[in-house]
């Protein structure tokens, strides 16, 4: 380490955090203060700082900060001369305000030329500070930025946090630094685990913080590279290995149970196998959703009545934490059961006519009210994607039955899922029954998507009607406010359409379902069409599409999202042959010559006008590939055309080196654009590759 730099050390102990949001908490707090950092001159080049969390810690550990800032000049600029100075040369007011401000005279003032005219100037050297100075404010800085839905107050103080504050430790090289950070006075001081290691632990030097926190016995301290959910995740498999079943170990649980141990301790607890004749979402939803355990699982991977809980102490009678595990599902499975059985006794098209008082959205009717446009709309979609419509219709009736059943009212998030359980058990069809439960995905992002045609028809009739009904009573999302998760049904929708190749034109399903709202208003159709394609423009972002690619297949205007992708896919295609930069340069060249001519003139090409071989050969050319270019494009071969048309850049490249387009004859100026723009017309039948950005 260099002499003039120093490792610091901040943690804020607190009382256990939010574990959903703990890891978004401890990267943001890293992030504001290394912005901190860098903007201050504190950081060297290639520095490497770690973040430390744990379910009652947030840690920074910079291993080098420069000990002071650097000493920096700053320039200030003042009025213009002709201001500062009257015509006799004396200063006005605005000089000698001027020099006030910098603390110095007008005859220490020099002068600069800009861009404005020549202005009074003045140097200031700033004396860098020290770092132990700027670091208390800096960390203040960066807890205050935290992404914090709702900060609390604790005791009599006045400081706010995601939760009350216990120590803070603040260690600049082996100094600590005294300060106070949210109401506590900063030490050298940190803490283990809550029972097992209460007393304090004296930090010396901050490197030696990790190993110190370890040796106490606590889990090892996730950071920025490291995974305390890997460790909690090792651990049940080894416990469940014992019990001779499997774990299937969601990332999302796994995470949020690291998030909730400091010294996590699997315990195996039992249930009733009785309780197994449920649906396995149900017992899902009790165990891992209500319970954060691990359900067990045999070879087969069917359900085992057998759990992993993740405790946060190692108890001195372990059979007692299993029994209290054992016994706090009890109630809530036997509620499942009572319900379950009350489920399936019922037929689901029984609830049918309640949906009649079940209020959707008020302007829009009831529930039955939906589930009678669905319907319309998911039969049209079936019979285009080559699905049942029969099907599609006896979907529609259902997929909302289960919003009255006994156990949604008691798990909301197992709607659809007891909708497909109760139907099988009525005898339904088993495509309509899975339907119910498909026509909700995906319901986040990643989530897997409707697989059977009739579910597929379900889940895009279903989110274009919310979407084109909310568009049609004016409350669309603006901001951050999504009241309805239109954002959401507009991904998942696109979703559908693209990753199941549903070949359907988009603007025709709107045109359709906004006629169904019985609501018929100022929504316009393009409006919800724009909508959509910025949720498309996010997904392709996310999966490393260029934004002026995706700008430049947005320009055609697709109706159809699978005709959509494939022109994307042609352009990045396109951009790696050799000759596409020098194309899609013509092709801005075009564009700006064409819109600075008001536009490409009417009529064909006239041949007895082109002069020149450079302009006869580019004619030729485009004549020999425009019935073949159009006949790719026709056929959504966009790739094949566009590497057809980079036959061009020679013709192209020779034309604009040898030819004036603005020729001072108004006939031969008009028939070079029509030229240009014939030539323009054969690429737009992929994608304005005017809006590629070229170096």
């Amino acid at each position: 380490m260099s002499a003039d730099t120093l490792p610091f050390l901040v943690e804020i102990g607190t009382e256990e955090l939010p574990p959903k949001s703990l890891r978004k908490l401890a990267l943001a707090f890293l992030e504001h203060f290394e912005a901190q950092a860098v903007a201050k001159g504190l950081l060297p080049a290639g520095s490497h700082n770690e973040v430390f969390f744990s379910p009652r810690r947030l840690a920074i550990h910079a291993p080098a900060l420069y000990a002071r800032q650097p000493d920096r000049s700053e320039e200030k600029l003042g009025p213009a001369i002709a201001v500062a100075y009257d015509a006799a040369g004396k200063p006005t007011k605005a000089a000698e305000g001027f020099a006030k401000s910098c603390d110095t005279s007008v005859d220490k003032l020099s002068r600069k030329q800009t861009d404005k005219g020549e202005r009074l100037a003045f140097t200031l050297d700033i004396k860098g500070a020290d770092t132990a100075d700027l670091l208390p404010d800096m960390v203040q800085e960066a807890l205050s930025k935290l992404p914090i839905g709702k900060r609390m107050r604790w005791g009599a103080g006045t400081a706010e946090f995601v939760r009350p504050v216990h120590w803070v430790l603040m260690l600049l090289g082996g100094r600590v630094l005294k300060t106070e950070i949210l109401g506590v006075a900063a030490g050298d001081a940190t803490h283990g685990h809550r029972f097992h290691h209460p007393d304090a632990i004296l930090i010396k030097e901050p490197g030696e913080y990790r190993k110190l926190l370890e040796k106490t016995g606590m889990v090892k301290l996730e950071d920025r590279e490291g995974s305390l959910a890997k460790q909690v995740g090792a651990l049940v498999t080894e416990a469940a290995a014992g019990m001779k079943g499997k774990v299937r170990l969601d990332q999302a649980l796994l995470e949020e149970v690291a998030a909730l141990v400091e010294w996590p301790v699997p315990v195996v607890g039992d249930y009733d196998p009785r309780f197994l004749a449920l649906p396995e979402e149900v017992i899902g939803v009790v165990l891992q959703g209500q319970q954060r355990y691990f359900p067990l699982r045999d070879a087969g991977g069917k359900l085992l009545p057998h759990f992993i809980t993740v405790s946060n102490i190692r108890s001195k009678e372990p059979k007692e934490v299993k029994r209290g595990n054992e016994r706090v599902i009890v109630p809530r499975l036997t509620d499942a059961m009572f319900f379950w059985d009350l489920d399936k006794g019922a037929r689901l098209d029984a609830r049918s006519r309640d949906l009649e008082s079940m209020v959707f959205q008020k302007e829009l009717g009831s529930y039955a009210n939906k589930q009678k446009r669905v319907g319309t709309l998911a039969e049209d979609i079936a019979r285009r994607i080559g699905g049942d419509s029969a099907l599609a219709r006896r979907g529609a009736e259902l997929a909302k039955c289960d919003l009255l059943s006994s156990l949604v009212g008691e798990f909301p998030e197992l709607q659809g899922s007891i909708g497909m359980h109760v139907a099988t058990a009525n005898g339904e069809p088993p495509e309509v029954a899975r339907a119910i439960e498909e026509h909700y995905l995906p319901r986040f992002a990643g989530d897997r998507l409707p697989e059977s045609k009739t579910g597929q028809a379900l889940a895009v009739a279903d989110k274009l009607d919310t979407l084109c009904g909310i568009f049609a009573i004016g409350q669309k999302p603006t901001g951050d406010k999504d009241p309805f998760a239109l954002k959401r049904a507009g991904l998942g929708l696109m979703r559908v359409l693209l990753e199941q190749q549903l070949d359907l034109d988009l603007m025709d399903l709107i045109h359709a379902a906004l006629a169904a709202q019985p609501v018929q208003s100022k929504a316009q159709d393009a409006e919800i069409y724009e909508f959509l394609l910025e949720r498309l423009k996010a997904y392709y972002l996310e999966a490393g599409i260029r934004p002026d690619v995706f700008e430049a297949v947005r320009a055609k205007q697709p109706r159809r999202p699978v005709d959509f992708q494939q022109r994307l896919q042609a352009v990045n295609e396109f951009l790696k042959l050799p000759e596409a930069t020098a194309l899609a340069a013509a092709n801005k060249r075009i564009a700006n010559i064409l819109r600075q001519a008001g536009g490409a003139p009417k009529g064909e090409v006239d041949t007895a006008l082109l002069k020149l071989p450079a302009e006869t050969n580019l004619y030729g050319q485009i004549g020999k590939l425009q019935r073949e270019v159009e006949a790719l494009a026709q056929t959504g071969n966009y790739t094949s055309a566009l590497k057809k048309l980079a036959a061009l850049r020679a013709p192209v490249d020779a034309f604009f080196d040898q030819v004036m387009v603005m020729d001072p004859d108004a006939a031969v100026k008009d028939n070079r654009l029509a030229l240009l723009a014939s030539l323009s017309a054969l690429f737009l039948q992929s994608a304005d590759l005017s809006l590629i950005q070229v170096d």
